[in-house]
């Protein structure tokens, strides 16, 4: 991907690009985040000068790498965890329970009825494309009825990243069509875009249990974080937390519908569909949004 002209290109075009150095920054964090390196050693990894590497950071999230280094660490995910055991109760309490309700990106869904998902999706049109976003290449897929799926690629990866979200739905029609899914990807990717009177159509293809956990996960809000095990209790299923697991690693909506925002039990950054890499990417990136706020 060639630089972007900072004095011309659009502000995600240059996030997009600034991601590349992000992601080589964030993978030697996620080996060495135990040493809490320098920003010089972080530089040399990612390849840049450390005066480089803050300008991009502050750019890219709104953090020094300093501070984007202690967003994403363990403690700081362990103690994002104490602080917001109770925070799917308080997404209820605050009135965030309805099915029209607000979160970080405005959004009203709806699902397909347990038929229309049990045909695998038979006879729907999904049109997909991608686009450039401040986590890589970002595969969005669409209906009719709003956003169905949103995927993470890094370069070269396009083509897995798509038949892996083609084997969710196998009997769907896919239609590849940049122009009509790039408005949700412009809607999505681009925070000044986030408001309530103008909410993001987005629309489940899963079984009821995956959609509840689904519904769960969007009552998370942007800083904060919860566990599999409080979701199974949210969604009165106690003894889920392992099905819970499962349906969490099947969201098809990345970003958009907040799966990275759920930790171990003990608060450990587990596993994410999209890559370790990318999650603690968005969780760093959230964290300089709070900031802003």
């Amino acid at each position: 991907m060639l630089a972007p002209n900072f004095d011309t290109a659009r502000p995600l075009d240059i996030a997009a690009a600034d991601y590349e150095v992000v992601r080589r920054a964030v993978e030697f964090v996620n080996r060495r985040f135990r040493d809490q390196p320098e920003v010089e050693e972080i530089a040399r990894a990612a390849g840049v000068l450390p005066r480089t590497l803050n300008e991009l950071f502050r750019r890219w999230c709104g953090l020094s790498p300093k501070d984007f280094l202690q967003a994403v660490t363990l403690d700081a995910a362990r103690r994002v965890l104490t602080e917001s055991s109770n925070v799917l109760d308080a997404a209820y309490e605050l009135g965030f329970s309805s099915p029209g309700r607000l979160h970080d990106l405005f959004v009203v869904h709806e699902s397909l009825s347990p038929g229309e998902w049990k045909t695998g999706a038979a006879g729907l049109v999904i049109r997909w494309g991608f686009h450039t976003s401040q986590f890589g290449m970002a595969l969005a897929m669409v209906t009719p009825r709003g956003l169905c799926g949103l995927a993470f690629a890094d370069e070269g990866e396009e083509e897995a990243a798509l038949a892996d979200m083609r084997r969710r739905w196998p009997n769907a029609l896919y239609v590849e069509d940049p122009i009509a899914t790039a408005p949700y990807a412009a809607r999505i990717f681009d925070s000044r875009s986030w408001r309530p009177d103008d909410p993001l159509r987005i629309v489940f293809i899963g079984t009821d249990f995956e959609v509840r956990v689904w519904e769960t996960l969007m009552r998370i809000p942007m800083g904060k974080a919860t566990t599999y095990s409080d979701i199974a209790g949210s969604i009165e299923k106690p003894k889920a937390a392992r099905a819970v697991g499962a349906a969490v690693g099947r969201n098809p909506m990345s970003f958009v519908v907040p799966c990275h925002r759920v930790l171990g039990k003990s608060g450990d950054l587990t596993g994410y569909h999209w890559g370790l890499t990318r999650k603690r990417a968005i969780l760093g990136w959230e964290a300089g949004q709070v900031c802003k706020e």
